[in-house]
């Protein structure tokens, strides 16, 4: 439908809504204060067991269980995160869901949409060509010419300690690690900058876009901005965007990216679609402003938190709820057959390459191995004193043995309600049996929602505890470096921020082997870094990659467009 009629029906006035075309558009902030008289629905947060790499529908489940509850009488609402164009274009494709479970339209959803990711890529990179100016003009006149030239004070940035990256919308391996301001032949010296290395991070692991979602306005979104860190001084200390006089113009850039992008899906259902962090080096969640708006408008808003229960979810619950207070009623925890065998730790599973019949056919030892993994998940959705429910996604070739052995496993395991979800094939009627388990379990248990560490605990406590409750593991191991660089973070007044561990996301461990659910291990943290503006500490565990690469047949090569100008093979 229009989406002005979407609008209309959920309640939002038309001074609120503007359009992008027929089938989008944008909310406006102020839409809060109009419907700050109204109760707060629901929240239902979607996770999963540890993904594998071919995705086991968790955003296949946030949509369809919305429609579910749709179907059930209620009104709900879904609030997912844009997809960022490099894994489109990659291995990954789409993530508007998938059958009859999807937003739509669906090409509009995963290619530009608004312009979010744009706006992020240009604040970011003004950013950069700020401070790359800043650092030339110093440079070359000198610090006492430049402050009576400028009437500046000189910032006195250190080359070898500039930490903000140039970002851009796409895989590309080659931009991981570049020179910059390499002189050209008959070129006066310095004419391009100053030489230094420099490299590309993907635009979705932009700071603005951990901003983007945890701000709860555009005057807090413009401070946070000011407290970016994007170099340290020849004394050791941090230079912000506030420091290079940037931090206004980047909020500029960005103010139209702060609202929430209003779409729908198939059954003409409502999604907030808004931000897209990444779930390691960030919190993975999509927006509080939108969470905000929808909560106001539905009895049941369904958000989906990226990777598993140990990734997005964890930290929709240690930073997300720290930043915008409202915490969850209730956790879908998603999972399939596929998926359980493939922690039985008997199979070999390779992106791009077809699964073992192992994992697809009838396997019941597999399973029975591999059951492991939902039981840790099931267990961390209760250590934040959260009810879970089990949503198990059906896919064509799973047995109804296999399917009804694992529906009471789930009851076993500590779940609080366990359906199977059928919404590719069939919607919201596919969904319907999850959904009433979601409303019965809110309506008879009362959250008693708790966070997993203290945040006045010192920065390694905090780290210790993640590995340790969140995990399963035995400690955190810190390296020489980072212990260091903790124990200037903590001098300079940081200590008190949540912290974000950055690990793989195909494993409850740091280690991608370790399947199921691995018990005794140790994590090691290799570097600690800090996002001021967006208000968290993060620890590097292992090889975290920040601009992803393109493998050898990406999804580029299928995605054309026909006589008749339709988008073909965009999934």
């Amino acid at each position: 439908m229009p989406v002005t009629e979407l609008a209309t029906r959920l309640g939002l006035l038309p001074e609120h809504v503007e359009p992008y075309g027929h089938y989008k558009a944008k909310v406006n902030l102020d839409a809060c204060k109009s419907l700050s008289h109204k109760p707060d629905g629901r929240m239902v947060i979607v996770t999963a067991t540890t993904p594998t790499p071919f995705g086991e529908g968790k955003t296949v489940n946030t949509i369809g269980i919305t429609m579910g509850l749709n179907c059930i009488g209620k009104t709900a609402i879904s609030c997912i995160r844009q997809p960022s164009m490099g894994p489109v274009f990659g291995i990954k494709g789409g993530a508007a869901g998938g059958g009859y479970a999807q937003v739509v339209p669906m090409e509009d959803f995963n290619l530009h949409l608004t312009g979010d990711i744009h706006a992020i890529t240009s604040a970011h990179n003004l950013g950069a060509a700020a401070l790359d100016t800043r650092l030339f003009h110093e440079q070359r006149e000198g610090y006492e010419d430049f402050e009576k030239r400028s009437g500046l004070k000189a910032l006195r940035i250190d080359p070898a300690r500039i930490v903000w990256r140039r970002v851009i919308d796409h895989n590309d391996r080659a931009l991981r690690q570049i020179t910059i301001g390499e002189q050209t032949l008959g070129m006066a010296d310095n004419q391009n900058g100053i030489p230094r290395s420099e490299g590309f991070d993907i635009a979705v692991a932009s700071e603005l876009m951990a901003i983007l979602a945890l701000a709860t306005s555009l005057q807090d979104m413009r401070q946070r901005f000011g407290k970016m860190i994007m170099a340290y001084n020849l004394d050791g200390e941090p230079v912000t965007a506030e420091d290079l006089q940037v931090a206004g113009s980047m909020a500029v850039i960005m103010k139209e990216a702060i609202k929430p992008t209003l779409m729908q899906n198939l059954e003409g259902g409502a999604s907030f679609v808004h931000a897209g962090p990444f779930a390691n080096i960030a919190h993975g969640n999509s927006s509080i402003v939108a969470d905000q708006i929808a909560l106001k408008l539905a009895d049941y808003v369904v958000t989906e938190a990226g990777f598993g229960s140990d990734m997005g979810f964890e930290k929709y619950c240690n930073i997300k709820v720290r930043a915008g207070g409202k915490s969850p009623d209730v956790a879908a925890l998603v999972c399939s057959l596929r998926g359980l065998k493939s922690h039985s730790g008997d199979f070999e599973i390779v992106a791009g390459r077809r699964l073992d019949h192992g994992m697809i056919d009838p396997n019941l030892p597999a399973l029975e191995k591999g059951i492991s993994n939902l039981r840790f998940h099931i267990n961390n959705v209760k250590k934040y004193g959260l009810p879970c429910v089990v949503a198990i996604n059906r896919f064509p070739e799973d047995t109804q043995e296999e399917l009804d052995w694992l529906l009471e496993k789930t009851q076993e395991l500590g779940a609080d309600g366990a359906a199977i979800s059928e919404g590719f094939v069939h919607g919201g009627e596919g969904c319907m049996e999850v959904a009433r388990e979601i409303d019965r379990v809110c309506n008879a248990k009362k959250p008693y929602f708790q966070y997993l560490y203290n945040t006045e605990d010192n920065i390694t406590a905090k780290l210790n505890d993640l590995v340790v409750k969140g995990y399963g593991g035995s400690k955190v191991v810190i390296n020489e470096q980072a212990k260091q660089q903790i124990a200037d973070l903590e001098a300079k007044g940081y200590g008190h921020l949540p912290v974000c561990m950055a690990k793989t996301q195909l494993s409850v461990s740091h280690d991608p082997n370790l399947k199921g659910e691995p018990t005794d291990f140790e994590v090691p943290v290799r570097e600690v870094r800090l996002s001021a503006g967006a208000g968290f500490v993060y620890a590097l565990c292992g090889s975290i990659m920040t601009m992803p690469g393109l493998g050898s047949l990406p999804g580029y090569m299928k995605i054309d467009i026909d006589a008749d100008g339709n988008i073909i093979n965009l999934s």
